[in-house]
């Protein structure tokens, strides 16, 4: 990058040691060695989600083998992984690679301008200990996830301040809750709700899942004979990167059967989970969705242990709309009642884009869902700043990793031709002729309330959302980086 008489702290400053961030650090010492870069961590440790979320049986909703890193694959046996493996395997990850002595834990950051008279951005942080710490960086890269760490979706569920037992959010679960032989209804039907189902039956009396609506369960093998061949038959090295292969075509291929093919693709998953439930048990109400396979995220059971409770009688789904919860009961529209001890409330997530920092430019506020996203990574108006987002149809880690190529060679050519900032600009006629799409093509609940926290996306240019994988690291690597971007010496 081009020289200026004001010193950064950093050329490059990481906010979030979770996924995209320590794979943010990795690309940048593969591409750009000599640059000098920090990691800052609100948490005391690596992980992000997998340190936040300690709720029972908190597991991944992708394959391990795609959701871990290119350079450093996963070699568990288990396809789907639960919370504490994958923290494990977050922290040795950092470690291999030095990455860990970069990491600042226990620094938040509140507030990033964006000075274009130095060309810098200033970072004001809080610390662990309450001081208040100010950085300066030319290059930001914001590994921060897409949803709010400090406060859990609050969804409208009439009457539940009258309920006299526990009331739970998974995101921040009691680390002393005793469940055991408690009745529990958990409010739901998305990947969390069919995590906890199986979990907690372990030890509740008996547990309920009461949805407002049916999702897609597929089960999935946990230890898979491909893999096992495989790892007997290939080296190492050459057995890691065809199975991490196999489920990346995989992926693409069942999402795109879903989509061209909906009916098909419907009448095949609920084949699949009639066999899995109870004979004669009838798939309606309670499992046959009103949508097509993957205009919501298709959720996995790894074993089928969402369907084995059922089968146990330990577990149940309940298909219906809460009229209102009384002190003791949940009372649903169809004159049912439930009296459980314990509700969760498994209703998603609160939506929230660069961890809830306040942006400035040149001290005037920034609104990031007022723009549009360049390459689905950087922002109109907002220089030398990327986001990163996965993917809702694939693993997070491949599209935090495209993003992460992407930003590794625009920092190569910023400094190969001395360039201060690059800053995405729509053009008017653009702006003009540009249809809106959402940037994340999802239909929960969830996802439509808090749409508004992302930057918009387009129908056509590098305002497009993301594609798939192979599309978009393509672009990363060789596409055009000219188009909507301005470059400035």
């Amino acid at each position: 990058m081009a020289a200026h008489k004001e010193m950064p702290d950093f050329d490059v400053i990481i906010v979030g040691a979770g996924i995209s961030g320590i794979n943010f650090a990795y690309r940048i010492q593969e591409s750009n060695p000599d640059l000098s870069y920090c990691i800052l961590e609100a948490r005391h440790e690596i992980g992000g989600t997998w340190s936040l979320f300690q709720y029972p049986g908190v597991r991944s909703d992708s394959d391990l083998y795609t959701f871990g890193f290119a350079w450093r694959p996963w070699t568990g046996k288990h396809s789907i992984a639960d919370g504490s493996s994958i923290r494990q395997y977050l922290e040795d990850s950092a470690a291999q690679e030095g990455i860990d002595r970069r990491i600042r834990f226990s620094h938040k950051v509140n507030r990033l301008n964006w000075s274009s008279s130095s060309n810098m951005w200033t970072f004001d942080i809080s610390t662990q200990d309450a001081k208040m710490i100010s950085l300066r960086s030319r290059f930001v890269f914001l590994g921060t996830g897409y949803y709010d760490y400090q406060e859990p979706l609050r969804a409208s569920i009439p009457g539940i301040h009258n309920f006299e037992g526990k009331v739970v959010h998974p995101q921040f679960w009691p680390v002393d809750l005793d469940y055991t032989n408690k009745r529990i209804v958990i409010i739901g039907s998305g990947a969390t709700a069919i995590t906890l189902l199986p979990s907690l039956t372990t030890r509740a009396a008996h547990v309920t899942m009461l949805q407002r609506s049916p999702t897609y369960i597929a089960s999935l093998p946990s230890q898979g004979a491909f893999e096992t061949i495989v790892s007997k038959v290939l080296p190492c090295f050459a057995a890691n990167r065809v199975i991490r292969l196999k489920w990346m075509l995989f992926s693409f291929f069942m999402v795109s059967i879903c989509r061209l093919f909906p009916r098909a693709a419907k009448s095949f998953l609920l084949r699949e989970t009639a066999k899995l439930l109870p004979p004669d048990f009838n798939l309606e109400p309670d499992f046959v969705p009103s949508y097509n396979p993957w205009e919501q995220r298709l959720c996995f059971c790894p074993d089928g242990d969402f369907y084995a409770c059922i089968r146990s009688g330990k577990g149940s789904v309940n298909t219906g709309m809460i009229e209102t919860i009384t002190a003791s009961s949940v009372k649903l529209t169809s004159g049912k009642e439930l009296h459980p001890d314990i509700i969760v409330t498994a209703t998603g997530l609160k939506l929230c884009t660069a961890g809830g920092i306040t942006i400035t430019v040149d001290g005037e506020p920034y609104e990031i869902s007022n723009h549009f996203a360049w390459r689905a990574a950087m922002v109109e108006g907002l220089p030398n700043l990327v986001l990163s987002w996965g993917y809702v149809d694939a693993s997070w880690t491949l599209g935090a990793d495209s993003t992460a190529q992407l930003a590794s060679r625009l920092l190569t050519r910023m400094r190969k031709e001395s360039v201060s900032a690059i800053v995405p600009r729509m053009m008017a006629e653009e702006r003009q002729a540009l249809e809106e799409r959402p940037f994340l093509a999802l239909k929960a609940t969830y996802v439509k309330n808090g749409g508004n926290a992302f930057p918009k996306t387009a129908s056509t240019g590098p305002w497009q959302p993301r594609s798939y994988f192979w599309r978009d690291v393509t672009i990363a690597r060789w596409g055009d980086v000219k188009a909507g971007l301005e470059w400035l010496k």
